[in-house]
């Protein structure tokens, strides 16, 4: 596990931006080995509706882990971390930025058990939504929050700072030390439960490794999703841990979730067709899609555009990794705006749907597509868009700019779209199984019914979907 022990503010930024939002000097510091501080308040600013983060050095420490024995340092940075180019972290390796036990050691170095591995970096943090963290209920020993959708939980990967604890810590002080007891990816808002302390943590803990709390998610779905309970428990495999992919297959890990339609919204009239519209209007119908709207219907694989989309309710009876959006795809109705699982660049023309075998599509077909996403392609979910709505999105996606950080050389992004920033999936309700407690959030904004369309606002108890969690069998 990465236990990060120091950072500094970088006195220059990408943006001409420091955490007081003033310009910064024209002298650059050299690379500090290692950084010696950790700045206060934290180096946040805000603008066009992101909450950004000015560059800073920062040092990860990590312990060499079981996998690592015995390989070489630069193997092991190739296969596990794909930040930065390779012949990024070879030169840091023989510049000692990559060190063993405080120590340069080059990147033919092998690695064995108790092997500290330091790297020294000028950090440059993707940003995140703006939106703030809400709060549902709170008390001495617990804060129910509703977690903004593409702001990840803990520091990881990319992001450190622009995460739910970092930025609760921000919020309240550096004496408040947020423990959260449930975990959420980047892209999913909703419920999360966040301990004032380490006793109320692990009463908590304890509740949901038993068992005994039950959770329900709410997503939006290409379709018109099957009628009653849908009961699906096929397998899931990871197949890159470096990439954090799974999908349906025969050998994973066993896993089952119920869903149940909430409703079924069919496109407006004449939205079949974008014959004879003006860019303008191919541009609002873009707009429309990332508030959440139904000018675009966003259709995955062979379907026609004109299906319309779902509301579904999810009961997760296991937890694995991206377990509701792989399901859901496998199903034949993946997540409408999701970035990897209804890309029809990564998955092909059918989005994966029954194909627990990988005959249509091998794992190292879809890694590799996968890869390019974000590099020489744009991570989207619009493959299938005409082509003057998916020229608005690729303009507003994140990607590799050309351009490089004047202190580090390290590639630069551009902003994420708000396409990046959100997932049609939320956390919507928790409750003790003995119904001592219950929180519900409300519906997001993009589960509602649309403008002049009427349709449930609220969802009812999660009694019929735990009926159905015990059913015997899979529906496929």
């Amino acid at each position: 596990m990465a236990v990060s022990v120091s950072r500094l503010t970088a006195s220059a930024t990408s943006r001409n931006h420091t955490a007081d939002g003033l310009a910064p000097s024209d002298t650059q510091p050299p690379l500090p080995l290692p950084a010696p501080s950790e700045p206060w308040p934290r180096p946040y600013y805000f603008e066009d509706g992101l909450r950004r983060v000015s560059p800073y050095f920062y040092t990860y420490n990590t312990w060499c882990k079981e996998r690592w024995r015995g390989r070489k340092l630069v193997d092991v940075f190739e296969s596990e971390f794909r930040d930065r180019p390779l012949e990024y972290y070879r030169a840091a390796m023989e510049s000692g930025q990559v060190a063993v036990n405080g120590k340069t050691v080059g990147p033919n170095h092998i690695l064995k058990n108790g092997d500290l591995v330091s790297h020294t970096t000028h950090r440059h943090e993707p940003p995140v939504t703006a939106e703030p963290i809400g709060i549902i209920h709170e008390d001495d020993d617990m804060v129910v929050i509703n977690k903004p959708s593409g702001v990840p939980v803990h520091p990881a990967g990319r992001y450190n700072y622009n995460s739910v604890v970092e930025i609760m810590k921000a919020e309240r002080g550096p004496a408040f030390s947020p423990r959260p007891c449930n975990r959420l990816d980047r892209l999913t808002s909703g419920i999360m439960f966040i301990a004032k302390h380490a006793k109320a943590a692990e009463q908590l803990g304890a509740q949901i490794f038993q068992r005994s709390v039950r959770k329900e998610y709410i997503a939006r779905v290409i379709g018109r999703f099957p009628d009653g309970e849908v009961v699906c428990d096929q397998p899931i495999l990871q197949i890159s841990p470096k990439l954090g992919l799974n999908r349906v297959r025969a050998n994973g890990k066993p896993a089952r979730t119920v869903f149940k339609r909430l409703a079924y919204y069919p496109p407006p009239s004449g939205s079949s067709s974008n014959a004879g519209r003006s860019a303008d209007e191919l541009t609002g119908q873009a707009e429309a899609a990332e508030r959440g709207g139904t000018s675009s219907s966003q259709p995955a694989g062979n379907r026609k555009t004109d299906e319309g989309y779902s509301i579904v309710r999810c009961l997760p009876v296991t937890g694995r990794t991206h377990q509701l959006r792989v399901h859901l795809q496998f199903l034949g109705h993946p997540i409408q705006n999701d970035p990897i699982y209804a890309n029809q660049k990564v998955w092909g023309f059918d989005l994966g749907c029954n194909d627990a075998e990988a005959k249509q599509n091998t794992d190292e077909d879809i890694i590799t597509r996968l890869s390019r996403m974000g590099k020489d392609q744009v991570a989207d979910a619009v493959a299938y868009y005409d082509e003057m709505v998916d020229d608005y999105y690729k303009k507003k996606a994140e990607k590799m700019s050309g351009e490089v950080c004047a202190v580090c050389s390290t590639p630069l992004y551009t902003d994420p779209g708000d396409q990046e920033l959100s997932l049609w999936l939320h956390s919507l309700q928790y409750e003790d199984a003995e119904g001592a407690w219950s929180y519900v959030s409300p519906l997001p904004r993009w589960a509602l019914p649309p403008e002049g369309t009427s349709g449930p606002t609220q969802v009812g108890s999660m009694e019929d979907l735990v009926g159905a969690a015990g059913v015997a069998g899979s529906i496929e």
